[in-house]
């Protein structure tokens, strides 16, 4: 099941129940090696420090190129709640994404992503790459789990 909402004020906000335990998609998302593995990272890019206040970073790979990521864990609650603090140049804060979890009987994992960016193209492009990683961690959890 998806969903997805974009609301004003360049914000959006997506919604995916996984077929995975909450545990194997919170392991996906906080473990350098698995993120590494669905999220399209240039191999040894990732580091992940998955406590709040901790720092991650992340070098994307895609036909357009390398793109070095990097940011901070704004708030951590373990299993259930990251607040991902992206660094974007010239910017003097980072941009702000949330991923909570939210466990269902029987297995399942509800997945919320939102974020806020600057413009409706930024917006409009963070939405569509979420979607994709999405997609990915989608795949990644099938052959898993």
């Amino acid at each position: 099941m998806m969903s997805a909402h974009t609301t004003p004020g360049f914000s959006y906000t997506i919604t995916r129940t996984l077929q995975a335990p909450a545990d194997a998609v919170w392991a996906a998302w906080t473990n350098a090696e698995q993120y590494a593995e669905w999220a399209w990272a240039k191999e040894g890019s990732v580091e992940i420090d998955a406590r709040t206040g901790g720092a991650w970073k992340s070098t994307v790979v895609t036909p357009e190129g390398e793109f070095p990521l990097t940011g901070s864990y704004l708030e951590v609650v373990d299993g259930e709640r990251l607040v991902m603090g992206m660094d974007i140049p010239g910017r003097a804060e980072p941009e702000v994404m949330t991923l909570t979890l939210d466990r269902h009987e029987g297995g399942g994992t509800g997945v919320t992503v939102s974020q806020t960016c600057d413009t409706a193209e930024a917006r409009d492009q963070a939405e569509e790459g979420t979607n994709m990683l999405l997609d990915s961690l989608t795949e990644f959890l099938a052959k898993r789990v």
